[in-house]
């Protein structure tokens, strides 16, 4: 991996410390140049980019995010977001015999809130013993025959801890229920094979780690499953010949598309193939590798400073998302930023989320600042 070539694509690393990939991902000057493509499409053709230019750019991202996961061809939906993932997957499901949702205090509120409102929903919210990890027996002693889904991170944002896919995925199949996957915090740092971890469904998208910006979301459905499934929220990108424009014949389209929720974001889908040919470029094992690398320097480092860290005692467990537990976090972001270090913080923790473009050096000059707010 030629680190200097690839930092030089984001243009964001030459005037700051950016250790926050886990909030947005750094802006790369492809993904710069392909929304100025097309900002300059829409000037020359206006309208008529769509059948010429824009159609092709969702069918060459829904391709290349299937690449990305191991999935067939048919299986990506290009979402508006997350939420509006789960609400599709939601609308879908037969909740007549089925009304058991299982899920944990750790995951995404987002995951939650989707069932919270639902007053035909039985809500299982499992408890993390040791506030990092949930133990898959959990899942197994929680699921019944009434269990509809169950619904969790691949990646928890509260820790950075990775779970267990495939282990979540053969509880909820075992028990007739379906596994609903939040992957928004994975996609793009966690290598992932998704027939192979035999998950029913799993939500990514661009904003985070994939470095394509926010406004789109990445839908994937197990391939048997599309054909039985029809959301009741829908739009007419879900459905076959739509430009025939005929309001009296709706017809599913024969893949994920039929979860689709109307047009794309088409600048995000640029800056999203902008990002995604770089994470394709670089591979996922490299990435990964460069991923483990900073947050094990990173771990050390903070651990031999004396601070406290909410992270996975396992290294194969832990992601690129480090949390140090720290008295003031917001205070202690503000003054990482005065000496030009973006991190984030939440509720009592500073969060710093290195990704593959960034630097050993970057990582120890974040825990050198950061000793200096205690």
């Amino acid at each position: 991996m030629n680190l200097d070539r690839i930092r030089d694509e984001f243009p964001i690393l030459a005037r700051r410390n950016y250790l926050n990939s886990c909030s947005l991902g750094a802006l790369s000057r492809r993904s710069e140049d392909r929304l100025g493509d097309f900002v300059a499409k829409w000037h020359d053709f206006g309208a008529s980019a769509w059948y010429e230019h824009w159609w092709s750019a969702l069918g060459d991202l829904r391709g290349r995010v299937e690449a990305l996961f191991g999935a067939p061809s048919g299986t990506i939906a290009l979402m508006p977001s997350t939420s509006a993932c789960l609400a599709a997957v939601s609308s879908s499901l037969d909740w007549g015999k089925r009304n058991r949702i299982v899920t944990t205090e750790l995951d995404f509120p987002t995951l939650l809130y989707q069932w919270k409102v639902r007053p035909d929903a039985e809500m299982v919210v499992l408890k993390s013993a040791d506030g990092i990890h949930i133990d898959p027996q959990q899942f197994a002693e929680a699921v019944n025959d009434r269990t509809l889904a169950v619904a969790t991170s691949h990646v928890f944002f509260t820790t950075g801890a990775i779970q267990d896919l495939e282990a979540i995925a053969d509880i909820a199949r075992g028990a007739g229920a379906y596994s609903l996957i939040d992957g928004y915090q994975g996609g793009g740092q966690v290598p992932i094979d998704l027939p192979a971890a035999g998950v029913d469904f799993y939500t990514s998208g661009p904003l985070k780690w994939l470095c394509g910006g926010p406004g789109l979301a990445y839908l994937y459905v197990r391939d048997t499953l599309i054909p039985e499934l029809e959301p009741t929220i829908t739009s007419w990108f879900a459905t076959e010949d739509q430009f025939q424009f005929n309001p009296g014949d709706f017809r599913y389209h024969q893949d994920a598309r039929r979860f689709e929720l109307g047009t794309p974001a088409l600048a995000t889908v640029h800056t999203a193939l902008g990002g995604q040919e770089i994470v394709d470029e670089v591979g996922m094992a490299a990435i990964r590798a460069q991923n483990v690398a900073l947050t094990e320097r990173l771990v050390e480092g903070c651990s031999a400073a004396g601070f406290s860290l909410r992270v996975s005692d396992r290294r194969e467990t832990r992601s690129a998302i480090v949390l140090v537990r720290h008295r003031r976090p917001a205070d202690a972001v503000a003054h990482l930023a005065r000496r030009g270090i973006i991190v984030d913080n939440r509720p009592g923790v500073v969060r710093a989320s290195p990704h593959f473009y960034n630097t050993l050096d970057e990582v120890d000059e974040f825990v050198e600042v950061l000793k200096e707010t205690v």
